[in-house]
Order: C-alpha cells, then sequence, then structure tokens
C-alpha cells in the first residue's frame, strides 16, 4: 500500500483509471444496445450483472497475471502462406481476439439489419431478447474485453495494489453513467446507428489483433470522438431548428 502514496504511485493510478475507463467504453455501448431490448423493469438489472461480471472477470485475471502472460505465448504455427514471410504463431490471446472479433462483428451487423430492415420494435422487447440470452451475451464480451484491459494494465504496471483499484475505480464511473449513456442511445436513433458502427469497427480491430496486425488504439479513439462530436453538433441543430432559432441562411445568388 506504501506505493499509492507516492507520486509515481498516483501518476499510475490515475493514469491507469483513464485509460481502463476508455477501453470500457466499447464494452459499455455493448452493454447498454444489449440492455435496450429487454423490458424496461429488468434493464438495469441487465447492466448491473454485465458490470460486475466485468469488474469480477479483470480482478480475477490480475490474480492469474501469470496465466494470462501465458496467453501470448504461441500454441500452433500456421505455415507461412499468402505472402507471409514466416510460419504465424497463434497464441491463446489471438484466438480469444479473433473469436470475440467475429462475434462483434456478427451481433452488430445483426443489430443493424434489425434497426434497418426489421419490423417495427416493441417496447418490451422481441421473444428472442429473453434475460438469459442478454446476460450470456454480455457476459461473453466482458470476456474478450476483460483479456485486453488487463493485458494493458500488467504492462502499464506492475503494482497488483494499483492495477485492482484502477479496475474497481474504472467500474464505478462506467456503472454511475451506465443508465444515462444508455438512455441517451436509446432517444437517439442516430446515436445508436453510430454506436452499432463503432461496435463494427471495434470487432474488425480485434479480428485484426488476432492475426497480429496491430493498429494504434489512439487512431481508432480520436476516429470515434471525431464522429459522436460531428454528430452531437447535428443533434444541437436539429433541436434548434425545430425549435425555430437557428436557420441556416443561402448567400448564393440565385439565379436569373
Amino acid at each position: 500500500m506504501d506505493v499509492l502514496f507516492t507520486a509515481e504511485g498516483l501518476v499510475a493510478l490515475l493514469t491507469l483509471t483513464i485509460l481502463e475507463v476508455v477501453l470500457g467504453i466499447d464494452n459499455l455501448i455493448f452493454v447498454g444496445i444489449l440492455a435496450g431490448k429487454l423490458p424496461a423493469d429488468k434493464q438495469e438489472r441487465a447492466r448491473t450483472i454485465g458490470l460486475l461480471g466485468a469488474l469480477i472477470m479483470r480482478v480475477v485475471f490480475l490474480m492469474l497475471a501469470s496465466w494470462i502472460a501465458q496467453l501470448q505465448d504461441s500454441l500452433f504455427s500456421i505455415p507461412a502462406i499468402l505472402g507471409m514471410d514466416a510460419p504465424f504463431g497463434v497464441s491463446g490471446r489471438d484466438l480469444i481476439m479473433f473469436g470475440g472479433g467475429m462475434f462483434l462483428l456478427y451481433k452488430a451487423t445483426t443489430e443493424l439489419h434489425d434497426k434497418l430492415e426489421g419490423g417495427p420494435e416493441t417496447t418490451g422487447g422481441t421473444k428472442a431478447a429473453t434475460f438469459g440470452a442478454v446476460v450470456s451475451q454480455i457476459i461473453a464480451l466482458d470476456l474478450v474485453f476483460s483479456i485486453d484491459s488487463v493485458i494493458t494494465a500488467i504492462g502499464l504496471s506492475q503494482d497488483m495494489t494499483i492495477m485492482v483499484i484502477a479496475v474497481v475505480a474504472s467500474m464505478i464511473v462506467m456503472k454511475v453513467s451506465a443508465k444515462s449513456i444508455t438512455n441517451f442511445i436509446a432517444k437517439h436513433p442516430t446515436i445508436k446507428i453510430l454506436a452499432l458502427a463503432f461496435l463494427l469497427m471495434v470487432g474488425l480491430v480485434l479480428v485484426a489483433e488476432g492475426f497480429h496486425a496491430h493498429v494504434p488504439k489512439g487512431y481508432v479513439y480520436f476516429a470515434m470522438a471525431f464522429s459522436v462530436t460531428v454528430e452531437l453538433l447535428n443533434l444541437r441543430y436539429r433541436s434548434k431548428l425545430s425549435a425555430g432559432v437557428v436557420q441556416l441562411k443561402n448567400r448564393m445568388p440565385e439565379g436569373p
């Protein structure tokens, strides 16, 4: 515990907590969209179980740090094909990232199809969207996001106390903001489509990571932040336009 009272320890704790919150945004978006398919009286329970499951997994994985490190060891190799210079070593982490990415691509695609091509939504959720099915899907993705989060935490800090406190603090922040984020996404259909597009991008990144194609997270989060900023400006413009507060002027000269 003494490390927490040093400047280096406090900086590491703050940095890791912020990073864990950022890494958890994808998880939170997915939880919000899935929970939104349930009746209103079950949504909060599903969100709580989903985030609690993520917290438990991350703390357990931190305590199994040596096992997590072994997940990055090669399990088998794929011969050098398709222009590869050397055999491709496949680790347990690669399999988890690839499987999670494919699952995320599938879920985001089916959700987009349901929103754009499916029938009208019902307020009580569809018959297929049972509580158990939604929670099981949330926990499955918790596993993928937790592995990635814990590997990041181990890379930034070797102190177990700092890592556990950062993970718990980030989950508290996510729990506090989960309902407001879910309600905001449900209230604005364009935001929901944008969130699903984010999940498609994250799924593609996870698949790429499974093939050892590193995609800098900064690029991904910058693209997401830029898209959200543009959409928030659009929402603000549409709200003011409907209220008659603002109107864009066409200053182009009219034709003869």
